[in-house]
């Protein structure tokens, strides 16, 4: 146990950390804005959820970083519990930091706990809920992170009042608008939708071709850093995740299949068992489980201010390199207007927390808060009402960098 607690934690050492160097050595590099939302004030229990390969490991690692400029090495303290088998492995790590800690005189000083994919040791939630109601981590700011079970399960649920400044963050691909300012493209926004949409369009041409590279690569580091194994990383952590739930990975591969063939238009659960021979119960159970893991998200129907539930609904991809990954893993192309929905669907999901659509005399891709926009791949060839947005793929860019997600 010593020894792979030391690995995890060089900076005892004053060696330097493995992953903070591969992050250095990336030509395409950025500090993801979602480290600045973990409290670090005495005492928080906060909870980072995201999908694999976005990079909350690094997040982590970097905020570590800049904690070491300023407070003694051995006040932080990171463990990657990928190789935690059960609560006892957990307990007895925990236990083992505060006996390094005690020895070094740390007792009374707030110390900085990272716990990385917590959500893979069965019962987790036992052990950390026990060492907060016994006071042990009163000084201290305890940041887990993790992605399905946290959600699916409802375990970020089982700490009411033991929270303390702690807050629940989320770790999302980049946006095309942290994209574009990776970069280069910065543009003062002003957060009104009119106005930014003429401040962004100056910078037309530039928007226009790194929206052709943020098609492909999405807003993951590996693919945006155009590594060639950055597909295949992620397939290999999204099938780790199916079955850590118990799901059958063919089964899920048959409704992706099925979703990337009738996308962008809406369906049923029921379609989609009768086409792979299931029930919609399960395709059903299935698809919450791949929202659990942010490879997907639903718009439902609505009608005014009316959310149909019965109706059929839309499913898109949270982020193009996600949309990209599946398709080749199934060996089912997409629709070119499927991806430029998804893309628009996903970006005011990001803004608004929901989104849905409209169809009857005419139709309305997406609805998010009191925004109505219309989709084209080419330019609009019908009339719409006034108050629908038409966005092609001349004005997405700069609509997608208005949207200020």
């Amino acid at each position: 146990m010593e020894d792979i607690i030391g690995r995890y934690n060089p900076w005892w050492f004053g060696e330097r950390d493995h992953d903070i160097d591969k992050w250095s050595r990336m030509k395409v590099k950025w500090i993801p804005k979602w480290i600045d939302e973990i409290s670090l004030k005495p005492f928080s229990l906060n909870i980072v959820v995201g999908p694999r390969q976005v990079g909350k490991t690094t997040g982590i690692k970097l905020l570590i970083s800049k904690l070491l400029k300023t407070v003694d090495s051995y006040r932080v303290f990171y463990f990657n519990c990928d190789f935690t088998p059960d609560m006892n492995s957990l307990r007895k790590i925990i236990e083992y930091y505060f006996s390094i800690r005690e020895a070094r005189g740390l007792r009374r000083e707030s110390c900085y706990i990272f716990l990385d994919e917590i959500g893979n040791v069965p019962g987790w939630w036992r052990v950390i809920k026990g060492f907060i109601d016994l006071g042990l981590f009163d000084r201290d700011v305890l940041t887990l992170t993790g992605s399905s079970t946290l959600r699916l399960k409802g375990e970020i649920e089982l700490f009411p009042g033991r929270r303390g400044f702690g807050r629940d963050i989320v770790a999302l691909p980049l946006s095309f608008k942290d994209y574009a300012e990776v970069f280069g493209v910065k543009i003062d926004l002003t957060g009104r939708l009119s106005d930014d949409l003429v401040r962004a369009s100056i910078y037309k041409s530039e928007l226009s071709k790194l929206f052709n590279s943020y098609i492909s690569t999405g807003g993951f580091p590996l693919a945006v850093n155009n590594d060639p194994r950055a597909e295949e990383y992620y397939i290999f952590s999204l099938q780790g995740e199916i079955l850590r739930l118990n799901k059958r990975i063919e089964l899920v591969k048959g409704i992706i299949s099925s979703l990337m063939e009738k996308c962008p238009s809406p369906v049923s659960y029921s379609t989609i068992g009768r086409e792979i021979g299931v029930s919609y119960k399960t395709v059903q159970e299935y698809i919450d489980a791949l929202r659990s893991l942010y490879v997907l998200e639903v718009a439902l129907f609505r009608e005014g201010r009316r959310v149909i539930w019965r109706k059929e609904r839309k499913f898109f991809f949270i982020d193009p390199f996600i949309a990209n990954t599946l398709s080749h893993w199934t060996g089912e192309k997409y629709l070119e207007s499927a991806i430029y929905e998804w893309i628009i669907q996903s970006h005011l999901y990001r803004r608004f927390g929901e989104v849905y659509y409209y169809r009857g005399k005419f139709e309305i891709d997406c609805i998010a808060n009191e925004l109505k926009i219309e989709v084209k791949a080419g330019k609009p060839h019908r009339k719409y009402p006034r108050n629908v947005l038409i966005v092609d793929e001349e004005s997405m860019p700069i609509f997608l960098y208005a949207l200020g997600t």
